[in-house]
C-alpha cells in the first residue's frame, strides 16, 4: 500500500481577515468549528494561530489554551501545532504558549524577507524557542523558506539542538521569498535526503500555488498543507466556502494519485509522536 499522506490545515494565520473571505475563522469557538470540519474532512495536523477581537495576531497563552482544549475534545487523537511565528509578537513572547506543551509547534530556522518586511528569526532566538520545545516535549516543524533553513535545521539535529528524525516544511510561493518553482521543489527534497536522510518533509504552496505544491508533495511521497491561512480561494472567481473544503480538495488529490490519507493515528506513527491522550 502507498505511504499514508498527512493533510495539515493551517486554519487561520496572522493576515487573512473576514474582509478577505468571511469564513475565515477568528474567534477561538469559530476555529474549534473551522478545525473539526477540516478534521472530518481528512486532517490530521492543525496549524493554529490566535488572534484578538479586532482580528490582529496574538500570541495571548490563554487563547492558545482554549483552542487546544477545544480541538482536543472535538477532534479526538488530532495533531495540535501551535505557530510561533514572528507576525504575533517579537522575541520570547512567540513561544510564551510552549508550556502547554502542544504535540508540535513551528520553527523557522532562519531569516528571510516577506512581501514588506524582514522575518526575523536570530539564532539565539531560535535556540531558545528551540530549547523550549525541547523541554516541553515538543515536536517542531521546520518550516523552510529558503534553502539555508534545510541546511541549518539539519546542523541543529546533528549537534543535538533538535531532535531527529526531523519534519521539515518547504515553504513556497511568499513574495519576495521562495517562488513555486517544480526544480527548486526537486532539489528541497533531495537536499533534504541527503543532510538528513531520516527525515519526513511536507510542502505549503501560498495563494495560487497552494494547490501546485499539494500535487507536488502528494506525487513525490511528501505530505500536505492546506487552509486558510495560505489561500482564501478555490480558484481566481471562487472563495473557499470553508477550510474543510480546501480539506477536501487535499483529500480528492490523495485520492487521484493513489495515495491514502493518515489518519490522525497515522499521522502521529511516520512524525514519532506520543499517543493521543
Amino acid at each position: 500500500m502507498a505511504k499514508p499522506c498527512i493533510i495539515c490545515v493551517a486554519i487561520t494565520g496572522s493576515v487573512a481577515r473576514k474582509e478577505n473571505n468571511p469564513a475565515v475563522p477568528i474567534t477561538v469557538a469559530e476555529q474549534v468549528e473551522s478545525t473539526q470540519e477540516a478534521f472530518e474532512a481528512g486532517a490530521s495536523i492543525a496549524h493554529l494561530h490566535v488572534r484578538n477581537d479586532d482580528q490582529s495576531p496574538s500570541s495571548d497563552p490563554e487563547r492558545f489554551a482554549r483552542l487546544k482544549e477545544g480541538i482536543e475534545a472535538h477532534c479526538p487523537g488530532m495533531i495540535v501545532q501551535f505557530s510561533t511565528g514572528g507576525r504575533s509578537g517579537a522575541g520570547k513572547v512567540r513561544g510564551g504558549m510552549l508550556p502547554l506543551a502542544p504535540d508540535m509547534a513551528s520553527l523557522t530556522v532562519g531569516s528571510n524577507n516577506f512581501p514588506n518586511r524582514v522575518y526575523e528569526n536570530p539564532p539565539d532566538l531560535v535556540d531558545w524557542l528551540a530549547g523550549e520545545m525541547k523541554t516541553y516535549g515538543i515536536k517542531p516543524e521546520i518550516e523552510a523558506f529558503d534553502l539555508s533553513h534545510i541546511v541549518h535545521a539539519a546542523r541543529m539535529a546533528e549537534d543535538g539542538r533538535l531532535a531527529a528524525p526531523l519534519y521539515v516544511q518547504f515553504v513556497m510561493g511568499v513574495k519576495n521569498a521562495m517562488p513555486p518553482d517544480e526544480e527548486i521543489f526537486d532539489f528541497y527534497v533531495a537536499t533534504l535526503k541527503r543532510f538528513a536522510p531520516d527525515a519526513e518533509w511536507c510542502g505549503a504552496g501560498i495563494g495560487a500555488a497552494q494547490l501546485t505544491l499539494n500535487e507536488w508533495c502528494i506525487t513525490r511521497g511528501g505530505h500536505c498543507r492546506t487552509g486558510m491561512e495560505d489561500n482564501v480561494r478555490l480558484d481566481r472567481e471562487t472563495l473557499a466556502p470553508s477550510n474543510a473544503a480546501l480539506v477536501a480538495r487535499t483529500a480528492e488529490l490523495c485520492a487521484r494519485h493513489g495515495r491514502p490519507v493518515a489518519t490522525p493515528a497515522e499521522a502521529r506513527r511516520i512524525l514519532g509522536l506520543r499517543p493521543a491522550a
